[in-house]
Parts: structure tokens; sequence; C-alpha cells
């Protein structure tokens, strides 16, 4: 692995992906927890391995100010697509071609850094957590969403994919890698060990969430709820999302930590 900056070779699968029911049951888990902490009025947010804006668009729609940051430039073009579509959005959001260790960020901070769908393509976790932190404002938040290393092998034991599911379960101490669901080989993280590396860099860790705790063992092609199942699947996937013992199946890991106000950076 290493940092990614082919991403638009599987952009396509992953806009597929996006608007599936189990590709909409991420992202609208994750905008219910980012809409619940970040202030009604508009702030700076920094949205670091944008992909194709998806979440650079639901947060400019909600009114925020984004920095949408992508190594790869097929990805920004084709967020440069959509946001095109939305000519409203327009004025709020601000295009860059960055990854986590190159982005061009000196003395500016943001109100909230959002990094979601990335760590899990990278090797170092540790270091792509202090330089998202360094950029978080005094307030401000640190929003990181990967794959949750502690439910590795269950999505495969569900589908019946036995031998996988007991090769991951049995050397989970050994391997934290699998495939995800664009066919590449992505690594986990523990939601302990995020926390921690947050704390590490002076900002508190919030509560927690699993993601598509109970929804993630459908293929993308075989669950197309009608919107009312998709409403009552979402509502208890959220009920889902921040306890025990649930959250810790969860196929992703959603992690938040804030810096105090006034302290120093």
């Amino acid at each position: 692995m290493g940092a990614l900056t082919d991403f638009a070779a599987v952009g396509t699968s992953y806009a597929e992906h996006s608007r599936t029911a189990r590709g909409r049951l991420r992202h609208d888990l994750v905008e219910l927890r980012l809409r619940a902490e970040l202030p009604a009025r508009p702030v700076r947010v920094l949205d670091v391995g944008c992909g194709d804006g998806e979440t650079t668009l639901r947060l400019a729609a909600a009114g925020h100010h984004v920095t949408a940051a992508d190594p790869s430039a097929g990805m920004l073009d084709a967020a440069t697509r959509r946001l095109a579509a939305r000519p409203e959005l327009a004025q709020r959001v601000r295009l860059l071609e960055a990854g986590v260790h190159d982005l061009p960020f000196d003395r500016e901070r943001f109100d909230a850094v959002c990094c979601h769908g990335v760590l899990m393509y990278l090797d170092d976790t540790s270091g792509a957590v202090a330089r998202l932190a360094g950029l978080v404002a005094p307030g401000g938040l640190l929003s990181v969403l990967t794959k949750n290393r502690a439910a590795i092998g269950f999505r495969e034991a569900l589908r019946g994919e036995y031998a996988a599911a007991r090769r991951l379960i049995e050397h989970g101490t050994d391997t934290d890698t699998s495939v995800g669901n664009l066919g590449l080989d992505t690594r986990g993280d523990t939601a302990e060990e995020l926390d921690r590396l947050a704390s590490e860099h002076g900002l508190t860790p919030l509560p927690w969430q699993g993601v598509r705790i109970l929804h993630d063992h459908h293929h993308d092609d075989g669950w197309t709820p009608d919107p009312d199942t998709y409403a009552r699947a979402l509502e208890t996937e959220w009920a889902a999302s921040t306890r025990d013992p649930y959250r810790h199946l969860g196929r992703l890991v959603h992690t938040l930590a804030r810096r105090e106000p006034g302290a120093a950076r």
C-alpha cells in the first residue's frame, strides 16, 4: 500500500458503490454525526481524500466552506463535474490536488478536518493522524473514518466466505489487511488506537461509532430496499452505532476528537 494516487482507476466503481443502499448508509451515518457535532453556523472544513466529493458536497450544502483535497487528479475531475451540477455550492468549495502528507498548509487551520476512507489505504496511521490533528483549530473537530480492525473477518463470515473469514479471524493479530469493496487491499485500525493518537496530539476524543454494522454483508446489487425500508434500516444502524457490543462489529469505525477552545496548536 502507501499513498494512494491512482484511485481514479476504480473511481467508477466507487461512484457506483456510493449510489447503492450500502454506500448511502455509510455517507448518511457519517453526515448525521457530523451535523450533530458541527455548529449550525458556517465553519471552515478540510476534507482530506475527498474522492469524487460526496462528503464535500454534503457539507457545502449544509452551509459550510469546504477545502477538498485529493492526490488523484482523476478523482478531483469527478468532484469538479459533480460540483458543476450544483452551481449554488461553487462559492463554498475549493479543490486542490494533495494527499495527507503534502497538504500545502502552514498557518491555516480548520474548524473541522475530515479524513474518511483514506487511512485504510495508507501504511502510516500515526503520521497521518499527526498531520491531520495539527490542522485542527482550537475548538475544532477531527473526524476519521476507516476500516475497523476489530471486526476483521465478520463480513466474510456472514457472507458464507468461511475460509477467508477463518483466516482473518485466527490471524487478526498478525495481519490487519483484507480486500475492500473496490477489490483493493485495505488495512484496519481500532477506535482505541485512533483515540490514543488523537490524545497524543492535544485533542480530546469523543464517543466513537461503528458504521454499517447490520447491513454490511449485503452485496451492493443484492440489497435494494424501498425508501421506507431504507429509512428504518438507517434508524436501526444509527441506534446500534453508539452502543456496545454492536458498534464493535461495524465494518467501519468513525472516531472524532476535539481540540479544546483556547488550546495551543
